[in-house]
């Protein structure tokens, strides 16, 4: 290939690759702009082709919304109980699958994953079924219960990712010496699942906090943020619900920001240790 070709081609990949990322860009963006637009516009239902002029009233009309903010408690609640069920039942299936040498792992994986295929209309019907019959309500309780049912093989298949690359003659050396299993799994395994435990409680307090077909079944009389803006959806939204993402999206960059500023940080300290 001449010259004038290769430079021919690498023009238009170039053009290629530009008309990829706007486009990649306006998809991934262009309705979180709409969203945040729509949150200021003086108008009763969320829209940015109707201009009704800027305002701040839709802030404090969330602000006074008691169903909003109560949703938003039980997200928070249901999410943590979700993080304390879901990461020690992931784990502890990570660690039998992982370490125990039997021909039934792939049974017991099967099994350990098959939540995830499961229709989230099944997982939550089936759950509020089963503790109503033990005589618990639907409500809170079952809604996390339900969602850890699922959301536990997510964090078991992130321990059991992790767990592939540890260094198994570390743990045999301990024991070797004299180290119990517990010992082993403090000093040396814990250790070793310390950023993964962190990660696996982030993706499951985001999956909980935004589900919704499986909570809608099992959550009985109460709700949550987004089941109660799914139940508005049948009678009109107001851009109070817009406010809401304006929010989410500012603790987002905030965090993200912040997780750049922490890392840049460890690669400072990195580098001044060595």
């Amino acid at each position: 290939m001449s010259k004038v070709s290769q430079t021919a081609f690498g023009q238009d990949s170039r053009i290629v690759l530009n008309i990829y990322m706007v486009i990649f860009f306006s998809y991934m963006f262009l309705p979180l702009i709409l969203m945040v637009a729509a949150g200021f516009n003086d108008f009763d239902t969320p829209s940015v082709t109707v201009w009704r002029g800027f305002t701040l009233k839709w802030f404090g009309v969330l602000a006074q919304d008691t169903r909003m903010w109560s949703g938003l408690i039980n997200s928070f609640i249901i999410a943590v109980a979700v993080i304390a069920v879901s990461l020690p039942l992931g784990l502890a299936g990570a660690l039998l699958v992982a370490r125990l040498d039997s021909r039934y792992n792939t049974l017991i994986y099967g099994v350990m994953v098959s939540p995830l295929l499961m229709p989230g209309i099944i997982l939550g019907i089936s759950t509020l079924i089963f503790w109503r019959e033990a005589g618990v309500s639907g409500g809170l309780f079952t809604a996390a219960i339900a969602q850890a049912s699922y959301i536990s093989s997510y964090t078991m298949l992130m321990f059991m990712a992790r767990l592939e690359r540890q260094d198994i003659t570390l743990e045999e050396a301990a024991q070797d010496l004299g180290a119990s299993h517990i010992q082993v799994f403090k000093r040396i395994t814990l250790p070793f699942l310390k950023p993964t435990i962190l990660t696996a409680s982030v993706i499951a307090f985001l999956q909980s906090f935004e589900n919704y077909n499986t909570t809608i079944f099992s959550i009985g009389g109460s709700h949550t943020l987004v089941t109660e803006i799914g139940s508005r959806m049948r009678f009109g939204l107001t851009p109070a619900v817009n406010v809401i993402g304006i929010i989410f999206v500012a603790i987002t960059i905030i965090c993200a920001a912040l997780y750049v500023v922490f890392r840049e940080r460890e690669k400072v300290r990195t580098a001044a240790i060595k």
